[in-house]
């Protein structure tokens, strides 16, 4: 069963407020055994911008479907075309300060592990073991017909050749590395087939409406009820795929700190918000406890 698209969220009750004080992230990661939740939040300061935010790609830009991708031959010219040009930006993004504090907390065996909403691979770049991709990773391709699995890198260098020349300027980046093309600019554009059976590549990614395998969601699940708190970095918890686990938590008694600028979903699950920049605040977490960040 395929999950309803849930792509935007309003508060319909009062949330307690964000905090600027650190002490709570302080606190549960000095006491170790976090399980960290990512969202797209963490890797705006690497120049990816998130869904949601201040200015977040939802306001201006509906992300691709698994339903409309798997509909018809037009709707994957659009996302092919769009997310090649993307993937020239995207693929040059680097870990910020955010990530890489949440890999010295892993080198200093305060995690029992990542689980990210993300699938830009930002956190294993910046050196983070065992990371679940809970929505895949866009760094691999795989067709829908044979189930062979290519990295992104040859689909980009065959989509090169078929589409000479094609460089429009796009309007603006998205968070999950598709650019936002008109009609126009992506309307000759070449979608190239399988190389195995000829089937229909799709980047190896959870789309909207589409179900997270059921394996992935069972390690996230064990990694959660392993931890002995739960913190969860720039994510609004909008889409049930990361909210479960806070929910999963909330009902063991698992504490569960928030750091995310804006509300989320799961603040009345939550001990605590901080209001505060990622980078800033996980830099800042690194320093009082002595944590070296590279």
């Amino acid at each position: 069963m395929r999950m309803r698209p849930t792509l935007s969220w309003t508060p319909t009750e009062d949330l307690p407020p964000g905090t600027t004080d650190l002490e709570p992230v302080v606190s549960v990661v000095r006491a170790g055994r976090v399980v960290v939740l990512s969202g797209a939040g963490i890797s705006t300061e690497s120049g990816i911008p998130d869904y949601r935010g201040e200015g977040g790609s939802l306001s201006r830009h509906t992300p691709m479907t698994y339903q409309d991708f798997t509909g018809g031959a037009p709707a994957r010219r659009r996302y092919w075309a769009r997310s090649h040009l993307g993937w020239r930006t995207f693929g040059r993004a680097r870990p910020n300060a955010g990530h890489r504090a949440v890999a010295a907390f892993g080198r200093a065996g305060l995690l029992t592990g990542v689980i990210t909403q993300n699938v830009d691979g930002l956190h294993q770049a910046a050196g983070s073991d065992g990371v679940v991709d809970l929505h895949g990773s866009l760094d691999r391709v795989v067709c829908l017909g044979c189930g062979d699995v290519s990295a992104r890198r040859e689909l980009a260098r065959r989509l090169e050749e078929a589409n000479p020349g094609f460089d429009p300027v796009p309007a603006a980046m998205n968070p999950d590395g598709d650019a936002d093309l008109t009609d126009e600019q992506v309307a000759g554009f070449h979608v190239v087939p399988c190389v195995v059976c000829g089937g229909v590549l799709k980047p190896d990614v959870v789309f909207f409406g589409e179900t997270v395998p059921a394996a992935r969601v069972e390690r996230c699940r064990e990694l959660v009820r392993e931890a002995a708190s739960v913190l969860v970095l720039g994510s609004s918890l909008t889409v049930m795929s990361g909210l479960r686990f806070v929910r999963q938590a909330a009902e063991a008694g698992t504490p569960v700190v928030i750091v995310n600028r804006d509300p989320t979903r799961g603040d009345k699950l939550a001990a605590a918000r901080v209001a505060l920049p990622l980078g800033k605040a996980l830099t800042t977490v690194a320093e009082r406890l002595g944590v070296p960040v590279d």
